[in-house]
């Protein structure tokens, strides 16, 4: 599977941001802190976020 960048939005206070799908650390929401992405040897776990937008080459 390709990786790519993703934008996210987070459930608990609607910010976007762009982060990357196998990401190998722990995204934070930048406005309110919520978890969002944890690591999982591959394709980074949603948390409390949701997918809006795929990024492909």
């Amino acid at each position: 599977m390709a990786t790519k960048f993703i934008k996210i939005k987070c459930m608990k206070c609607g910010n976007s941001q762009v982060a990357f799908s196998h990401t190998n650390k722990d995204i934070r929401c930048q406005k309110c802190d919520a978890l969002l992405l944890q690591p999982k040897g591959g394709k980074a776990h949603l948390v409390d976020a949701e997918i809006e937008e795929e990024y492909n080459d």
